[in-house]
């Protein structure tokens, strides 16, 4: 049985406005003409600096993607709380996507208690994905997280870093993926992106709203 608190969470929307979609964000100029876009959002009744510690925690081997475990972190659980030690990055760290991957995601840009932008590099130069987190101040103390990926047309080919043989379920769908024929290829991945991120944007509100939730010292950091 799900309490209130969680049903309300599980039940939140996370779509985007049409106003928000056409919206211009900074990482839209890393990948000016992408092959496609996904966007979505969640409201969140906390402040932005209640929000961010969560989100630069994030990475499969730090604090997990907040998403289904089993999937992107080794079936290890995500963290429940924030961690002092995942509290600072810059441009050029990593935040794997998967345990032990080395050049996804890249952290491109930093802006605390506002912007979060990473990236997968092209093997060729230039990027494949962008995937940025914007935190949108509300009225009453509330946030819209705003989540927008761009995805260039040299994706999959030109990946820096091939999945390696695993038996990861993960990497076995990324495998299947890069032998299907383009067409069938993207609206498959877009789902299941939607899936995972769906997910994730729904466990962050529901971590940030807790009562015990409490926001940590902002340090400075580059910005590109």
């Amino acid at each position: 049985m799900f309490s209130h608190g969680k049903k309300a969470t599980f039940l939140a929307s996370v779509r985007a406005t049409p106003a928000e979609r056409k919206r211009s964000l900074p990482a839209d100029l890393l990948i000016s003409d992408p092959a496609a876009i996904v966007m979505h959002a969640v409201t969140i009744a906390a402040p932005p600096e209640h929000v961010w510690p969560w989100l630069v925690q994030m990475g499969s081997g730090r604090a997990g993607w907040y998403s289904y475990d089993w999937v992107d972190n080794d079936g290890r659980r995500s963290a429940t709380e924030i961690i002092p030690a995942l509290q600072h990055i810059v441009p050029g760290d990593v935040l794997p996507a998967l345990p032990g991957a080395k050049e996804s995601f890249i952290v491109a840009a930093v802006r605390p208690g506002r912007d979060l932008i990473l990236s997968v590099p092209a093997a060729s130069g230039g990027l494949l994905v962008s995937w940025e987190f914007f935190l949108e101040p509300l009225a009453q103390r509330q946030t819209r997280l705003l989540v927008r990926g761009r995805v260039s047309s040299q994706w999959p080919s030109g990946a820096a870093e091939k999945p390696a043989v695993s038996s990861r379920p993960i990497e076995h769908i990324y495998a299947l993926l890069a032998r299907l024929p383009r067409w069938l290829m993207e609206p498959v991945a877009l789902f299941g992106h939607g899936i995972m991120q769906a997910r994730q944007l729904r466990e962050i509100k529901r971590r940030a709203e807790r009562p015990d939730s409490s926001s940590v010292h902002l340090r400075s950091t580059r910005v590109l």
